[in-house]
């Protein structure tokens, strides 16, 4: 396998791991850990780490060596803003666009989000969160657009939530939300769907930045 390819393998595993959270902040990734886990070189997983590190997931230690970066409140409600400017953008062109293939795909990934969290599986409810909302820019079929949009894509909802059950609550909304923008998708209500998608994001923020 080529050296970009082992690094792209690197780069997406950790991410994954990162934006569902089954990587909590404060976490270290070492090279040669990580390396042997993937089965690649040193060399892919450090430029897959340069790349995380330029995408502000991880963060420099004072003394080397890369770490999962945590979020500030200032921090969660930019990217709120960005991700509410991109997100909304997309779902108006993806509601001229979306076929009865996507509506059963995006059902799916419903079901799978339901899935996971009722049977305690919190860090696949996570990717699942993450596929419903790539799931506008899939659509569209731009890919320029959907590669900005994967660049800031950091799951605000999921900061809080760890590998606890906790917060329950935030998830069974969450699982309601995605259901109400979807069904407003389906009915081509542009209007709803957009009140509906910025009021997800927003409840996001709060439940990200709330007191313990």
């Amino acid at each position: 396998m080529k050296e970009t390819s082992l690094s792209q393998k690197v780069y997406s595993a950790l991410r994954d791991k990162i934006l569902s959270n089954q990587l909590l902040p404060g976490t270290r990734l070492k090279e040669d850990q990580w390396a042997k886990k993937l089965e690649v070189n040193r060399i892919a997983v450090r430029e897959a780490l340069n790349r995380l590190y330029g995408e502000n997931l991880l963060k420099k230690g004072e003394k080397g060596g890369y770490y999962v970066k945590s979020m500030e409140a200032g921090d969660i409600h930019e990217l709120r803003e960005l991700r509410e400017v991109l997100e909304l953008g997309a779902l108006r062109l993806a509601i001229q666009k979306i076929t009865a293939a996507h509506i059963e795909e995006m059902n799916k990934i419903c079901d799978d989000f339901t899935s996971m969290y009722k049977n305690g599986y919190y860090g696949g409810a996570c990717e699942a969160d993450v596929r419903f909302h790539e799931m506008f820019f899939n659509i569209i079929g731009n890919e320029k657009l959907k590669n900005v949009y994967i660049s800031s894509n950091i799951p605000i909802f999921h900061l809080k939530l760890g590998q606890s059950s906790a917060y329950m609550n935030d998830f069974e909304l969450t699982d309601k939300e995605h259901r109400a923008i979807l069904n407003a998708l389906i009915k081509k209500d542009l209007p709803e769907a957009e009140t509906l998608l910025v009021k997800h994001l927003l409840r996001g923020e709060v439940s990200a930045t709330e007191i313990e």
